[in-house]
């Protein structure tokens, strides 16, 4: 079984009535198939697609902070009260300091939540796997969003990746993302090591978003 965290970002495709309606796709997907599908959804959303849904539901971000005087930021306790299963941490589009991510990680842990720390290269998939978390996904940057599949363009990247992280630490489980759109990317994800893929614009963003997903995972 693999693994297919799909994020919705904050793409109008993602929001709102649209995240609903593509969060019960996801759910009646995932029903369907052997691999294992959650989602990822912006903070306004999260309460009520986890009241709506069975799979797994992850925020997209936390602060590394606890209860306290920091208007405006969410912390993990919030999260794990409106249900959310646990959370990215360190996306590319919401980078963060090295302690914030230890921090994050330390939480959701002593929460029972789950923590997918995002990377963009070698070294910092290592250094992030050191923390502990449940899975590292490494996305170089400059492949998000281009429909250019990483297990493709730098395989490389994914090999090494897999090698560094299990070196240190076994349990570790690690996710390939950045340009991943179809079954077989899907599939070259999983034969270069990796446990699955994060992928977000490649299903959020499809014209036919039931069947992309379904394609993924080689339901069609």
């Amino acid at each position: 079984m693999g693994v297919v965290v799909i994020n919705f970002k904050a793409y109008r495709e993602g929001s709102g009535k649209l995240a609903m309606e593509l969060a019960k796709i996801a759910d009646d997907v995932a029903s369907r198939s052997d691999e294992y599908i959650a989602i990822a959804v912006n903070s306004l959303d999260l309460a009520e697609i986890v009241k709506e849904v069975s799979i797994d539901v992850f925020a997209q971000h936390v602060d590394a902070v606890d209860f306290g005087s920091h208007t405006g930021r969410i912390n993990a306790e919030m999260i794990k009260e409106k249900g959310a299963k646990g959370s990215l941490i360190n996306h590319s589009e919401r980078r963060l300091k090295l302690a914030d991510i230890e921090f994050i990680v330390s939480k959701l842990r002593s929460l029972g939540l789950t923590s997918i720390v995002c990377t963009n290269n070698v070294p910092t998939t290592a250094a992030a796997s050191a923390l502990n978390p449940n899975y590292v996904a490494v996305e170089p940057p400059e492949l998000i969003g281009t429909g250019i599949p990483v297990s493709k363009a730098e395989p490389e990247i994914v090999e090494n990746s897999v090698k560094a992280a299990k070196e240190v630490n076994r349990n570790v489980k690690v996710l390939c993302g950045a340009g991943i759109t179809c079954h077989e990317d899907y599939v070259a994800a999983l034969d270069l090591g990796a446990e699955g893929v994060l992928l977000a614009s490649g299903i959020v963003k499809a014209k036919d978003r039931k069947t992309a997903l379904e394609e993924l995972v080689g339901l069609k």
